[in-house]
């Protein structure tokens, strides 16, 4: 069970799971998709796989998000049929991941962005070594903090959640764990060991590996964060920053000024709503978002400033939070 961008082999009493697009930073294309669903399906009651263990190739990342590339080219292209065919594969295997019976534990050395956080946030460990980088950037490209993460940044800690989901903030190493998107800490060193002993060992080998955490590098602006962005309204919370004289809040805003203001707004909508929503309700809320979103002038725009061209000048319609109009939003959270 091989494909050139995904590799399924057993190692031990372990199912192994590799990305192995490292040229694209094993961003996830419905190939992949298709091939990592096929490998947890033939493993699902196979009595020799005790645990799924995934991985990224390439020593840079471990999945730097979903081929966002193609799914503009299927937009200006006007095939709403592929771009379904993505985001309802995508979102099938973060609920399978979820849902599946045997431990399931992602090796995080490098960076893990968008659809990575997908594949990984969702399953029983995720173990980050201090080379990791996790981040939910979709504002910065107009699209919205996906692939189920409705469902888990509402739950992180206090407000961090929704700090991540707007500005983008790359957390590094053990504050992922801190955070709450990854479990255990284990140096870049011990990853070798580590993998041998899963295979070994199974599940029980993560506890006597990791590292204890060193404090959080956000731990002094935590108070800020919870005060901020507890708020319920975009306005409210660019008031709040506007009201604030921190180093913290000058670059927040700078971050949420380069970011799409309609992003903005359906995402934070999407998050409060995912507050009260099941992981299926959440995912199934998320995937009528992307028929609206996807074609958005701005998703369009983000992509291509981000992603494609890499000018990082997108030219947001519109371009202000006050513009944004209130049927769009409430197309996008149907």
């Amino acid at each position: 069970m091989t494909s050139p961008t995904v590799t399924a082999s057993r190692r031990g009493r372990a199912g192994w799971l590799t990305l192995n697009r490292p040229a694209a930073l094993n961003a996830l294309d419905l190939e992949m998709i298709a091939q990592l669903s096929q490998a947890l399906e033939a493993w699902r009651f196979d009595p020799g796989i005790h645990l799924i263990v995934i991985e990224g190739a390439g020593g840079r990342a471990f999945c730097a998000g979903g081929d966002v590339r193609a799914v503009r080219a299927h937009a200006l292209a006007g095939r709403s049929d592929l771009i379904e065919a993505f985001f309802a594969g995508e979102y099938a295997l973060n609920r399978t991941i979820a849902t599946y019976p045997k431990p399931y534990v992602a090796l995080i050395d490098g960076i893990c962005l968008g659809g990575g956080i997908g594949v990984s946030v969702h399953g029983s460990a995720r173990v980050v070594s201090e080379h990791a980088a996790m981040a939910m950037p979709e504002t910065a490209i107009a699209l919205f903090p996906d692939v189920g993460t409705s469902f888990v940044l509402p739950r992180l800690p206090g407000a961090l959640g929704t700090w991540l989901a707007l500005t983008g903030t790359r957390l590094l190493g053990a504050d992922c764990v801190h955070a709450g998107l990854a479990t255990h800490y284990v140096p870049r060193e011990g990853f070798a060991g580590l993998a041998d002993a899963l295979a070994e060992d199974g599940i029980a080998a993560l506890p006597p590996r990791a590292a204890p955490l060193p404090p959080a590098r956000f731990a002094a602006e935590r108070a800020e964060i919870d005060a901020i962005f507890s708020a319920d309204s975009m306005g409210e919370i660019l008031a709040r920053l506007a009201a604030s004289h921190s180093a913290f809040a000058a670059t927040t805003r700078a971050a949420l000024a380069a970011a799409s203001p309609s992003s903005l707004v359906w995402s934070l909508a999407l998050l409060r709503a995912g507050a009260r929503r099941s992981l299926a309700e959440c995912l199934a809320a998320e995937l009528a978002a992307t028929r609206v979103v996807t074609l958005h002038h701005d998703f369009i725009e983000g992509v291509r400033a981000m992603v494609v061209d890499k000018d990082r000048k997108p030219a947001w319609s519109p371009a202000s939070i006050e513009a944004v109009d209130p049927a769009t939003i409430a197309a996008v959270l149907g």
